[in-house]
């Protein structure tokens, strides 16, 4: 089976969006993000979202998956999964080429390794008999139906344990009906670790500078509260821990700082594990257009 999704993926502040407009212009295609942050409406400085990267030679280059959700709103695996395949079909309906863009790595994963996933019914009465157990009793249920826990954060909570459950189940029983065989060719942007650190903490330097606080302050004042923000993590977190005098500004940066690092470490284990399970991933040091395009001529079509 030829290609039909061409990947850029990568760990953060490494170039990637930028190199995906670039290569969205040349070769016709359009961009749909695998960023779990920038589905979120007015969640712009901290999560990176530079829209200014999506305009090429005077020209918008059309994208999808960002600003598509209210921070309060809830916006999970099978919901990112059911929005990529919608923009997957558009894209195509236009004989454009569909780029699928972004860090998140069960996002990509969800894709790249063709996931079984289906729509759940959550307000059914199945809701209602899991509700009978406790925390741990669901836990098992769930590590019984899924013993491979690819999200972490189905675990938190109760709640989220029996949506967890729901969705388990409903993918013992049936098939999505708008999916479509993904055959995808991965490029990875790859810098090294000292200039991915250097790059980190002189964009998050930036990002401070730029109205990162009064962000999240915004939010705040919107309606979202400093629980929900800090469920975010990272600049979120560490902005509400600040706002609300937790820490001072030197430990917020600090902690910070060393928080998007040890992110960027975990994204590139995820990666690594995509690898070792047999997923091809075409690595250039650093967003280089000209290799890119190279791999893509050469393979790709």
């Amino acid at each position: 089976m030829k290609y039909n999704l061409l990947t850029i993926l990568g760990p953060t502040a490494v170039g990637k969006t930028r190199l995906a407009a670039l290569l969205a212009n040349y070769l016709n295609g359009e961009i749909i993000s695998a960023d779990s942050r920038q589905v979120y409406v007015g969640m712009d400085i901290g999560t990176g979202k530079d829209l200014k990267d999506y305009i090429v030679d005077e020209k918008q280059i059309q994208f999808y998956l960002i600003d598509i959700v209210h921070p309060n709103d809830e916006f999970n695996l099978f919901e990112f999964y059911k929005k990529f395949f919608e923009a997957f079909h558009i894209i195509n309906s236009k004989n454009k080429l569909p780029i699928l863009c972004g860090g998140t790595g069960l996002y990509l994963h969800s894709i790249i390794k063709d996931y079984n996933l289906s729509q759940v019914d959550f307000n059914n009465e199945r809701i209602e008999q899991l509700n009978k157990y406790d925390y741990e009793t669901l836990k098992e249920m769930l590590l019984k139906l899924q013993p491979k826990q690819h999200n972490k954060t189905d675990l938190v909570n109760k709640q989220r344990v029996i949506r967890a459950i729901l969705i388990a189940e409903q993918n013992t029983r049936k098939e999505v009906n708008y999916k479509t065989k993904i055959n995808s060719f991965n490029i990875g942007v790859f810098l090294e670790r000292e200039e991915v650190k250097k790059r980190i903490t002189e964009r998050l330097k930036v990002r401070l500078q730029n109205g990162m606080i009064e962000e999240v302050q915004k939010l705040y004042n919107n309606g979202v509260t400093f629980e929900r923000l800090e469920q975010f993590g990272l600049e979120y977190k560490f902005v509400a821990k600040y706002l609300k005098n937790e820490i001072s500004y030197d430990e917020m940066f600090e902690k910070l700082n060393v928080a998007i690092h040890q992110f960027s470490k975990r994204q590139m284990t995820w990666f690594r594990k995509m690898e070792r399970e047999g997923i091809l991933i075409h690595w250039i040091n650093g967003a280089d257009f000209t290799k890119a395009v190279e791999l893509i001529k050469k393979s790709f079509f």
